[in-house]
Formats: C-alpha cells, sequence, structure tokens
C-alpha cells in the first residue's frame, strides 16, 4: 500500500518533464516504470502506465518545479 502510494507521488510530482505532450508521456513512463522497479519487479508494467497517464494529461503549467539549478543566474 505505502509502495504504491509512493509510486503516485512520485509520478504526480514529476511527470510533467518536458513541455510536449510525447515528452511528458515518455518521461512519464520512465519516472513510473523506474519507481515501480525499486518498488518490486512487477510494478515497472503498472508504474509505467501510470507515469505515462500522468504525464500525458497534465500540462507544463500545473506542474512547475522551478528554474533549473544550471540556469541559475545568481552566482
Amino acid at each position: 500500500m505505502n509502495k504504491g502510494i509512493l509510486l503516485v507521488a512520485a509520478s504526480l510530482a514529476l511527470a510533467a518533464c518536458g513541455t510536449q505532450t510525447g515528452d511528458r508521456l515518455a518521461s512519464g513512463a520512465a519516472i513510473g516504470g523506474g519507481a515501480g522497479l525499486i518498488a518490486g519487479g512487477v510494478g515497472v508494467i503498472p508504474g509505467a502506465i501510470i507515469g505515462a497517464a500522468v504525464g500525458g494529461l497534465t500540462s507544463p503549467e500545473q506542474v512547475n518545479l522551478g528554474k533549473p539549478v544550471w540556469n541559475d543566474n545568481h552566482r
């Protein structure tokens, strides 16, 4: 149960990588699959499906993790 919650939370937090829908689908599937692999080998496919769904159903404006560290001009 807790692993499933962790998987969904990770997918929701990170699935909106990229600005194009295809980018978010692919990165969401990869992140979800990776989280499923960590949770247990059986969770790879469901994790990838959930991650792709979350990535495809979100817009870039819905999940904003801020400016990347490497683009920070305040050094």
